[in-house]
């Protein structure tokens, strides 16, 4: 992995800083967020707990629920290390953002989520994120195997692996190679990732999510990846021990899966093809 210079060190401390005061995701802390900053909702509260990369979709669906169900819904999202021992104490639904990520928290979680009540619900593609305008001019993960390029990938929160098994699709391990060598940077996570893609102008492709694009539209271009090489992973929600003596947490989750649930997603550039 290439190093960022000092001057880039400095730029991502104030970008941090930056997000802090926002109220972004950070890689450093979870955010916990009601629905609604002051909802006046004296009725049940739902704590519902996962990764940053669903949380705006998952956070405009906590609030149109809350809007017409009357019940109070606080998403805390971030790293899992962050929010997991208040997730054990007090979590009535838990989302992921891959299967992979959802196995682990069953162990994560053991004797606190149960298994049974695990919907997978929405899919979101990989994509290649390059700097506005694509003046590199990238054009799939071909153009990556060239030698040139500075790659930003993402190892963790959902996305263990995922370069690899994009670039390998091809059965070429020519191709896992010449990718691997124009990585530049490997975040932890994608609030990390977003950190160093803001900071260091010289990384010209980020292989992440379409939905970083959709909800960051003035960040990065988003360059498709074809057919033979795209890779598909979930956001899927279950049910705590103590959310199942709630009937409104079985219900939150049944209005996620609904009509109006999955217009939220697409709206944040999730699959909902059966």
């Amino acid at each position: 992995m290439k190093s960022i210079g000092f001057r880039h060190m400095i730029t991502v401390r104030n970008v941090v800083l930056s997000m802090l005061l926002t109220g972004m995701q950070l890689s450093a802390m979870p955010i916990s967020l009601p629905a609604q900053s002051d909802t006046g909702i004296n009725g049940p509260v739902l704590h519902v707990y996962g990764p940053g990369g669903p949380l705006p979709a998952m956070k405009e669906a906590a609030e149109a629920f809350q809007n017409t169900r009357h019940v109070r819904v606080i998403v805390t999202a971030g790293p899992t290390p962050k929010w997991l021992p208040d997730a054990k104490e007090n979590g009535d639904i838990i989302y992921s953002g891959s299967e992979e990520m959802m196995s682990d928290l069953q162990v994560a979680l053991a004797g606190v989520l149960d298994p049974a009540t695990i919907v997978p619900l929405y899919l979101r593609e990989a994509a290649i994120l390059v700097r506005p305008g694509n003046p590199s001019r990238i054009k799939g993960i071909e153009d990556l195997l060239s030698s040139g390029h500075h790659i930003l990938v993402v190892n963790g929160a959902g996305q263990k692996g995922l370069w690899e098994d994009i670039v390998g699709r091809d059965g070429r391990i020519s191709s896992v190679a010449r990718f691997r060598s124009n990585i530049s940077m490997v975040a932890s996570n994608s609030a990390e990732a977003k950190a160093a893609w803001q900071s260091n102008s010289t990384l010209d492709a980020w292989l992440i999510w379409t939905i970083w694009q959709a909800s960051n539209p003035s960040l990065a271009d988003e360059v498709p990846i074809d057919g033979t090489h795209q890779i598909y992973r979930d956001c899927a929600v279950g049910i705590t021990v103590r959310g199942k003596q709630t009937p409104e947490a079985s219900e939150f989750v049944r209005f996620l899966e609904s009509a109006e649930g999955q217009k939220i997603f697409i709206k944040w550039g999730w699959n909902a093809r059966k």
